[in-house]
């Protein structure tokens, strides 16, 4: 699909997840990366992987420091310049995340990006780990960085507060020049911003070209949905399946005339891959009826469109699900003819 970079894995972590992202970055010309923590094995496991870019990370946030890496200021900003010169001996790009950045002291992220940035890191990773930023403040901390390092900036947003796309684009905004994105918004807790929201935002409000085959990222995202066992909602932004469907009758009956109406117009179905669909239920009009039963090869008087939509409407108000077999039912004991058929009057 063109995607840029695909972070494959923790080559670490275990033999088959070595063997995996191995295997992904000898399988595409899509640059692979690896993740590693500021540790030699961890350095060493993805380099020996093959990937093309190391991405090494750190926690800076004073709660991370003392109750989860037990580790100084001092000790951290030592290590993550080690790893970046590591990496960077080896001949392979790389990345330094100062994890839970948006929880960090501005003075001590400020000094950790000039560290590595003097260790000669090719990117900067700014990650939103706790998923609390918010997208002013999250801009304010991209543009600091970028003011403090020549090395491109890349952001990591999570989706506690449901902010993570959003804080995305924020990053794009204020200097960032990449964004970490997952497929479905899969990841840790709420998890992260989806690829299919930021590439379809890119695309159409900013009018940017990502080089992304936008019109497969529906087979994608059912791809993802099938292999991980997580569903998609049906409200999912992009891939959901009412992200085009209509069953408002002011909705349906304008969508009918032109589709612009009530979508948004710089993002249309066939953009993704997907299908526009007129859903029938208790808030169904007469267009949307007369519509799917012309679909189907019925030919209703104005009379039997009421007739018609009066039952879908009823049934629908039931909670429960109008079909198109439902419809020719409903078509059938109202006596709607399809269309070429002859009328017997006796």
């Amino acid at each position: 699909m063109g995607t840029h970079v695909i972070e494959a894995g923790f080559p670490v972590n275990s033999e088959a997840e070595f063997e995996a992202v191995r295997d992904i970055a000898e399988s595409t010309d899509t640059t692979v990366c690896g993740l590693a923590r500021v540790v030699d094995k961890d350095i060493e496991a993805a380099i020996d992987s093959g990937v093309e870019l190391v991405h090494v990370f750190v926690s800076t946030s004073d709660v991370q420091l003392q109750d989860s890496m037990h580790a100084s200021r001092e000790e951290a900003v030592e290590r993550a310049v080690a790893s970046v010169e590591r990496v960077k001996e080896a001949g392979v790009e790389c990345m330094f995340s100062p994890m839970d950045a948006t929880r960090t002291e501005e003075s001590f992220l400020i000094d950790v990006v000039k560290a590595v940035s003097e260790a000669n890191v090719d990117w900067i990773n700014i990650p939103d780990t706790c998923g609390v930023g918010t997208p002013s403040r999250f801009a304010d901390i991209v543009d600091t960085v970028t003011s403090h390092t020549d090395a491109r900036v890349d952001v990591h947003t999570h989706d506690d507060f449901g902010l993570a796309s959003a804080n995305a684009l924020s990053g794009f905004e204020a200097g960032a020049s990449q964004a970490q994105v997952s497929v479905n918004g899969i990841g840790e807790r709420a998890g992260n911003a989806a690829y299919e929201e930021v590439v379809m935002a890119v695309e159409s409000l900013y009018d940017t070209d990502t080089g992304i085959d936008t019109t497969r990222i529906t087979e994608l995202s059912a791809l993802v949905e099938e292999r991980s066992g997580m569903d998609i909602p049906g409200n999912k932004p992009v891939v959901g399946d009412n992200a085009f469907s209509h069953e408002s009758g002011i909705h349906a009956a304008g969508v009918i005339e032109n589709s612009d109406t009530f979508e948004p117009g710089v993002m249309t179905p066939e953009m993704v891959g997907a299908e526009r669909e007129l859903v029938l239920g208790k808030h169904t009009g007469q267009h949307s009826v007369n519509e799917r039963l012309a679909d189907a090869g019925y030919a209703p008087t104005e009379e039997e469109v009421r007739a018609v939509t009066r039952r879908v409407k009823d049934y629908g108000a039931e909670k429960r699900r109008v079909t198109m077999e439902t419809l020719e039912r409903f078509a059938e004991e109202v006596g709607v003819q399809r269309s070429g058929e002859e009328v017997t009057l006796r």
